[in-house]
């Protein structure tokens, strides 16, 4: 299994995340050069993913670097990058509102792997993307399916010592929580 994790980077050896399969960095004018995740917040989504997901691939492609802001650009070079790579899950724990991104997103979920994203924003409310809200009283290690829309847990893996409440939270675990449980089911089907 194949998942690529598009956000800030991935800390490759964080007690919570082990291996990652490779690094790019994706830019608004092409392949950058720093893979680090300088935010932690891709290693916490990278994280969410693996506990569920042990023995699959994380890829990181990063696209943010000191704040949670992407260009277009740089999200569309990623999905491009995830389809020439033949990645099977793309965790996009992140989206766009703005309507003149639609149909640039709309090219680049098109023939790719299955995008798992908010379901709120772009791309997550395309047709074909899996869509994902939050809902807190979701256990983490389940989903559940309304109206078209997963609904998942919105709390990452417990940080031992820290209350779930201080621990980080929102959106963007639900999603990684759900593209975990894809990943599962995915490979423990015949």
């Amino acid at each position: 299994m194949r998942i690529a994790v598009i956000d800030s980077g991935i800390h490759e050896g964080h007690p919570h995340v082990g291996r990652v399969a490779a690094s790019v960095h994706m830019t608004a004018n092409g392949l950058g050069s720093d893979p680090v995740d300088r935010l932690g917040h891709g290693t916490a989504v990278a994280a969410a993913i693996r506990e569920k997901a042990p023995e699959a691939d994380l890829f990181s492609v990063k696209v943010f670097d000191r704040r949670l802001s992407a260009n277009i650009g740089a999200i569309v070079r990623a999905l491009a990058w995830c389809r020439e790579e033949q990645m099977d899950l793309i965790n996009l724990s992140l989206g766009t509102g703005n309507p003149e991104h639609r149909a640039l997103l709309m090219e680049a979920v098109a023939g790719n792997a299955i995008v798992i994203s908010a379901a709120d924003m772009l791309p997550g409310s395309l047709p074909g993307v899996v869509a994902v809200a939050a809902d807190p009283s979701c256990p983490r290690g389940e989903f559940r399916l309304r109206g078209g829309i997963y609904f998942a847990s919105p709390y990452p893996r417990p940080i031992p010592g820290v209350p779930e409440s201080r621990n980080l939270q929102g959106i963007s675990f639900a999603v990684a929580n759900m593209t975990g449980l894809a990943a599962r089911a995915l490979t423990s089907s015949p």
